[in-house]
């Protein structure tokens, strides 16, 4: 019987709903698929649904590059409240009436969050600062600063405006958007920096993913369906997408001559053509085996994850 790390495994794509966290789809998915080795590319907060990419068995090892990988978004920003998290689900620290915003003002204010910018992630995150997560020194009361780092907004389109009152009687205007950015990117940071921007604060009221990479809401599916396909004794069983296929709609295709395949295989550095874009190559033989994950390295193939 072979062990459970040769088995081949590959990808689901799943609609997370809301309130779940990325961590306890996984714990869902391990007993679906009666493994341990499931991981996840990217987390999506609680509050948040839609694409979320598990790996399955040795998929696991493509899971780090899909990561980063490009990720498209709609979602509700509020604009009249701040909260602690950035987010619906953090407590309300301020609120400014914000009834009469002009559409060119909060146009100009998403233009100015457009492209290659500098973020300050959202303090109550899983960023380590000096070894521990921010959010966990945000419970603890310390006051966190994070640095910003470089993310690309690709895209960042405004649908409507609408003006609505909050819960607690604030005038609020709630702005639908959609986004498509680069990994790492904070949605619910970009709805606080275009509330700050404006001058009366903004947080995060709903997000869905409908997109990680190549990967669409059109292939997810809810836990619920999943399940169904597990427990269906005339189905085929759990969706999986297998390895090749993911690494094909992902990454750039590169097919090995066999001489070429068997030395790559045994961890020689073979010549490789360049290909348009950066990031990782799909490797694959004669047979169409999905062989290994590599870049080019002064004209070289270097292995960075290998299937075969």
């Amino acid at each position: 019987m072979k062990r459970q790390s040769n088995k081949p495994g590959g990808l689901v794509i799943v609609d997370k709903p809301s309130g779940f966290t990325s961590h306890d789809v996984v714990a869902k998915m391990r007993g679906m698929a009666r493994t341990r080795r499931v991981g996840h590319a990217g987390t999506l907060d609680p509050m948040a649904t839609g694409v979320l990419v598990l790996g399955l068995e040795r998929a696991t090892k493509l899971l780090g590059h899909l990561a980063l990988t490009e990720k498209e978004y709609v979602g509700t920003i509020r604009l009249g409240q701040t909260t602690i998290t950035d987010d619906a689900e953090g407590e309300i620290t301020a609120s400014k009436a914000a009834h009469g915003l002009a559409r060119e003002d909060i146009d100009a204010g998403v233009a100015e969050l457009t492209g290659a910018i500098m973020q300050v992630p959202s303090k109550v995150s899983a960023i380590k600062i000096d070894g521990k997560r921010s959010y966990k020194r945000v419970r603890d009361g310390e006051d966190v600063e994070i640095p910003a780092r470089p993310v690309t907004i690709s895209s960042f389109v405004v649908h409507s405006v609408h003006e609505s009152e909050a819960a607690d009687g604030t005038p609020v205007t709630d702005v639908l958007i959609s986004v498509v950015c680069s990994s790492g990117t904070y949605i619910r940071a970009l709805a606080r920096d275009l509330g700050a921007g404006l001058g009366v604060g903004g947080h995060l009221t709903a997000l869905r993913r409908t997109r990680v990479g190549p990967y669409k809401l059109d292939r997810a599916r809810t836990l619920e369906q999943l399940q169904a396909a597990v427990d269906d004794p005339e189905g085929d069983g759990l969706p999986v997408m297998p390895l090749g296929d993911a690494a094909a709609a992902a990454f750039t295709r590169w097919d090995v001559p066999e001489a070429q395949s068997r030395l790559l295989l045994n961890g020689a550095r073979v010549p490789m053509p360049l290909f348009e874009g950066d990031g990782p190559v799909a490797a694959f033989g004669p047979d169409g085996t999905f062989l290994a994950l590599v870049e080019n390295q002064g004209g070289r193939a270097k292995s960075l994850a290998v299937f075969a």
